[in-house]
């Protein structure tokens, strides 16, 4: 494994199968009455947020400490950033604490990628979305819910399954992310949604665009929504929110033309009844909440690879039953 993940495009196929197979084995321990690994004993990890984080803040919080690292949540508003101090500053006082790997989200496009090719941080650095360009562990954790559904098994990928991607492209790291790990995994990639909320040059993207979801719907294998994120525009890319959702938005009558087999998916957060209906959002064939459970297995099988992997030789299941060993004979002292 390489020492940042900043970017999908950074993983080759051989790494992100890697990291779905760690994360698999990762995941069979969450079943255990001590979730916890030591594997990040010792080790320090900032989770270092610009910008407001629900899901993904949460879900790197339980994976560090599921590992036993120390974990230190520093939000902008509250800190010195909030008085005008530079990436660079806050980088080099996080680096004099002893951090061992910053988890970063920022609202400028690039940050991450500049604070991994600096020398103002020593650890690693994880990109936990930035602006509108990537979120690399998000895909990760879609293409480990799409393998478990369509494809499962350690070892597999995704090759010739059919994956839509509808609604904002434009203002969307996930669709960015996922169209460039989708690929490296052999996936089939299309995007639907207004020609405005499609980003110029997207015809040199490895992916198919269309205009029409009825027209997709049957040769689909998994279906993913994206929210409509306003707080990004700075214009009108639609007529009305009722004509997106006539055009753009999932429902019970587009769920029933998908194959069988087919899942819908949603980044998080959904907007119910513009993009995504409620009777569609709590089906048994939409796996948000399983994105979700997912997602820390991935983010843990990303920090134990990122920090873990040069140190520790041994896999999960062998370090859990080390611990476990470990365990049992000090409390038998």
């Amino acid at each position: 494994m390489m020492r940042h993940l900043v970017s999908a495009a950074d993983l080759s196929r051989d790494d992100a199968l890697l990291i779905l197979d760690t994360a698999e084995e990762l995941a069979q321990l969450s079943g255990r009455a001590v979730k916890k690994l030591p594997t990040l004993r010792g080790r320090t990890v900032v989770n270092l947020f610009f910008e407001d984080s629900t899901r993904t803040k949460t879900s790197f919080e339980v994976a560090e400490k599921r590992l036993s690292a120390d974990v230190i949540n520093f939000a902008a508003k509250g800190s010195s950033v909030a008085k005008g101090e530079s990436l660079k500053d806050t980088a080099l006082t996080l680096q004099a604490m002893g951090a061992d790997a910053v988890v970063i989200r920022h609202h400028a496009s690039g940050a991450p990628a500049r604070l991994a090719q600096s020398d103002w941080l020593h650890g690693s650095v994880i990109n936990a979305g930035d602006g509108t360009h990537e979120h690399p562990t998000q895909a990760l954790l879609d293409a480990f819910t799409m393998r478990r559904h369509l494809n499962p098994g350690l070892g597999n990928d995704l090759a010739g399954r059919r994956i839509t991607i509808v609604g904002d492209v434009l203002h969307s790291r996930v669709a960015r992310s996922n169209v460039l790990l989708l690929q490296t995994l052999g996936a089939h990639v299309t995007f639907v949604a207004p020609p405005t909320l499609l980003p110029i040059g997207i015809k040199n993207w490895p992916c198919e665009v269309s205009y029409d979801l009825d027209a997709a719907l049957a040769k689909t294998d998994a279906l993913m929504m994206l929210r409509v994120q306003r707080e990004r525009m700075n214009a009108a890319f639609f007529p009305t929110e009722r004509e997106y959702s006539r055009r753009y938005g999932l429902h019970a009558g587009r769920l029933a033309k998908l194959p069988e087999h087919a899942i819908v998916m949603h980044p998080g957060p959904m907007v119910r009844g513009m993009e995504i209906t409620a009777e569609v959002a709590d089906s048994p064939r939409c796996t948000v909440v399983e994105q979700v459970a997912n997602g820390v297995s991935i983010r843990m099988a990303v920090l134990y690879l990122l920090l873990g992997g040069a140190v520790f030789t041994d896999s999960p299941a062998e370090a859990a039953r080390t611990e476990t060993r470990t365990e049992m004979n000090e409390a038998a002292q």
